[in-house]
């Protein structure tokens, strides 16, 4: 795993001057680092949330969002690794691995435009225009992932997805997600467009041009996103970053004050507190 640089001081005040005790139960949701090729290499499509937001607002991320208890619902249609397949990789059990597959989907439909499905098991749609009122209603919470792909007929293709990492929101922090990082390439014809009132920033970017717009001072990026994206830098290809089999662990990072300052230490840092 990358190291964090010494430089990624977070400010005062960013957690609690006591952690909450016990910490908070963390909440189960899902990102997608959605990423295409380019003549100069693979790019990542990232959104600026809202500064007002009360969780990582103002910082640069990959889309996506809490697991919707919907999500579970066994009677999607669905192509690629079953649900026990992606329980191993995550370490869950195959009810939160299928949830956690559909919140992947459902929030890159939501938040990107892009849409991980298609009329069968062999093919993905290639304009989403069609189903725009379906995705506002998806946002609305007015109708659930299972819903929509029954109602248009579509099957859910898990086999675009890629298990990359989870994430756990430092115990130090009041609200806390237990994050499982995908990977997904963008499909031929669509396109991401960041249509979503939880960001008012979009773009695609090669990896390395948003670590140095951090390192720069121009974007801010939480530890887990600036790890994914140095992981992603490693790869010249989307065909190279999808046939990486990863290893998944569980990394809860911890909040250590270190020289003066607060930083994120990680397991293995020298520093990383032995009791979780």
């Amino acid at each position: 795993m990358p190291q964090l640089p010494e430089e990624m001081v977070l400010p005062e005040g960013f957690v609690p001057a006591k952690a909450p005790q016990p910490p908070a139960e963390p909440r189960d949701s899902a990102t997608v680092a959605l990423v295409r090729d380019t003549a100069t290499g693979p790019e990542v499509f990232l959104l600026r949330r809202v500064t007002g937001m009360a969780f990582a607002g103002g910082m640069t991320v990959f889309p996506g969002g809490g697991v919707d208890q919907r999500d579970a619902d066994t009677s999607v249609a669905w192509a690629g690794p079953t649900p026990a397949w992606w329980a191993q990789r995550f370490g869950c059990s195959p009810e939160l691995a299928r949830a956690l597959v559909c919140a992947a989907v459902r929030e890159t439909f939501e938040e990107a435009g892009v849409l991980l499905a298609g009329a069968n098991a062999d093919s993905v749609i290639a304009d989403t225009a069609p189903y725009a009122d379906a995705r506002q209603d998806l946002v609305d919470r007015k109708l659930s992932l299972a819903e929509f792909l029954t109602e248009t007929g579509l099957v859910l293709r898990a086999d675009l997805l890629r298990p990359m990492a989870n994430w756990v929101t430092p115990p130090e922090e009041p609200r806390r997600y237990d994050t499982r990082f995908f990977l997904a390439a963008l499909p031929a014809g669509q396109r991401a467009d960041g249509t979503t009132t939880e960001a008012d920033h979009a773009a695609w970017q090669r990896p390395a041009d948003a670590l140095a717009d951090w390192a720069a001072g121009r974007s801010g990026l939480m530890p887990p996103t600036w790890v994914t994206l140095s992981q992603l830098d490693q790869h010249r290809t989307v065909r190279e970053l999808l046939a990486v089999d990863r290893q998944i662990t569980k990394i809860t990072p911890r909040v250590v004050r270190r020289n003066g300052n607060l930083h994120v230490a990680l397991p293995g840092d020298a520093d990383y507190p032995e009791a979780s």
